[in-house]
């Protein structure tokens, strides 16, 4: 709702819905662009107890699962969220040994009301493929979000590609279960993180993202301990996004996004947004002192 922020001048600015509002509306997506926030004011919501947990799948049951999950997400409560996901199983609790290291695909669920409403919703597909393993319980909120903190831990090679995607096809969940099937270590996954629902009631240009018409964030990750293993995983990432592109929207989700992405893709991830990023970045920072990100170049224009 506002923020303290220095800018590349030294100087000090709040940025507010009253105060530099071009300001205000740059640094809501614009990554960093603009000047280092040093405090900022935000609305918060109470959520205390969620139902939550993984639903997994063996891998060969991908296609049904991703076909049901398309088709479900984009109509489903806004009280449920739900990421799907190709992973390795990791050889320890909650999970049976005798799932241990298995590729498999799952969803992790979150719903913000009682187990009853949830369980009735999630019934047609327990019915439809059945969960070789389910974690789906009330916890409190923070459980989930600490849930996976222990498989990944500092220190970790990584190595990101992302897109935004409007639709999953049936040749794009051919793909994926191609290059998901061949996840090269146990810390390596793909996500589908669903982005609709809420998030596409503001109009594109009402903040810098200008992807709310998109239903999921695309997230491929290349992760592994050892750093003799980086070229391996990093080929796996890069051939497994190269593959989905074309089915992709276009940009992607900033925070996904590597070192050396260029100027068009930068481009095409503000889309119609651009522009007006780019004369609010000449204006507060007109010679591009922050410049270690994904950058916005400085109108020549402004």
């Amino acid at each position: 709702m506002a923020a303290d922020v220095v800018l590349a001048d030294g100087t000090f600015a709040v940025a507010s819905a009253k105060e530099n509002t071009d300001l205000f509306w740059a640094i809501r997506g614009g990554g960093g662009n603009f000047g280092v926030v040093t405090s900022f004011l935000f609305q918060a919501y109470p959520v205390q107890m969620v139902c939550a947990g993984p639903m997994l799948w063996p891998i060969e049951q991908a296609a049904d699962i991703m076909k049901w999950y398309r088709e479900f997400i984009v109509q489903a409560p806004e009280e449920l969220n739900g990421f799907f996901a190709f992973l390795t199983v990791p050889p320890g609790p909650p999970f049976p040994e005798n799932l241990h290291f298995k590729k498999m695909c799952g969803i992790v669920w979150c719903y913000t009301g009682l187990l009853e409403q949830a369980n009735e919703i999630l019934e047609p597909l327990r019915r439809f493929r059945r969960p070789a393993f389910e974690f789906f319980a009330p916890m409190p909120f923070p459980i989930l979000q600490s849930m996976f903190d222990g498989l990944y831990t500092r220190g970790l090679q990584w190595y990101w590609k992302a897109d935004f995607v409007k639709e999953l096809t049936d040749e794009a969940i051919a793909l994926h279960i191609k290059h998901g099937s061949e996840l090269p270590s146990l810390h390596s996954t793909m996500h589908l993180y669903p982005i609709n629902g809420a998030a596409h009631k503001p109009k594109n240009d009402d903040t810098p993202w200008s992807y709310r018409d998109a239903t999921w964030s695309e997230v491929i990750v290349g992760v592994d301990p050892d750093p003799a293993n980086t070229d391996h995983i990093t080929a796996w990432a890069r051939n497994y996004w190269e593959a989905l592109h074309p089915y992709g929207a276009g940009g992607a989700y900033v925070n996904f996004m590597m070192e050396g992405e260029g100027e068009d893709r930068i481009r095409a991830t503000y889309r119609d947004n651009y522009a007006r990023l780019a004369r609010i970045k000449a204006k507060f920072d007109p010679n591009n002192f922050f410049r270690v990100n994904q950058n916005i170049q400085p109108s020549a224009d402004a």
